[in-house]
């Protein structure tokens, strides 16, 4: 393993440190604060197809923000994962109660029976998990990539957004050729900027 995925796998083990010694209520209030954060943000509220996730540990959760985004009128898609090719396919989502099943990563993904695939260039806005962040929008995500490769495939005017509790935001992400940024970051104390 290279210098940099040691530096990456450390991160990850600092990160879920660091939150692990956050009370639940203290992560539930910072997560609230995010929500509203996204819920008053202009490139979400304008955006028609938005790309969410379903969380994984030390990824800030997502459950509320799903539930709520059809509120706002938004198509919501989700993507699955192909755990051979490490590529994922983004599908509609109309009822996350009956849509969504199992997947082979263990976490909630649309089920390929009820939903239908959405063309990645369709997508406005694209919520993007992480587990660290700069504020230049580096990232550090599961260390699986699925992420690196879909964000060369949206459309260009599709704003790629992170969110994040103020915790997860770190002096710099080390960074391989193959790492993609993101534009913005919302976290429970700021809204982040690309610089």
């Amino acid at each position: 393993m290279d210098e940099i995925q040691i530096a990456k796998n450390q991160i990850r083990s600092d990160i879920a440190k660091i939150l692990a010694e956050l009370s639940n209520k203290d992560i539930a209030e910072k997560t609230k604060a995010i929500e509203k954060k996204l819920f008053e943000f202009a490139n979400f509220l304008e955006a028609r197809i938005a790309l969410l996730y379903v969380n994984c540990n030390n990824e800030v959760a997502t459950g509320d923000i799903l539930a709520k985004s059809y509120f706002f009128n938004k198509v919501v898609v989700l993507p699955t994962f192909n755990i051979e090719t490490f590529e994922m396919t983004i599908m509609k989502v109309e009822d996350p109660e009956k849509d969504l099943v199992v997947g082979p990563r263990g976490i909630l993904e649309p089920d390929a029976i009820r939903c239908k695939i959405v063309p990645i260039d369709r997508v406005d806005i694209a919520i993007i998990p992480a587990i660290a962040l700069d504020e230049k929008g580096g990232r550090i995500g599961s260390g699986e990539g699925y992420y690196d490769r879909l964000i060369p495939n949206l459309a260009i005017t599709t704003r790629k957004v992170a969110l994040a509790l103020e915790e997860q935001i770190i002096q710099q992400v080390p960074i391989e050729s193959h790492d993609k940024h993101v534009d913005i970051i919302i976290t429970d104390k700021r809204i982040i900027y690309k610089i």
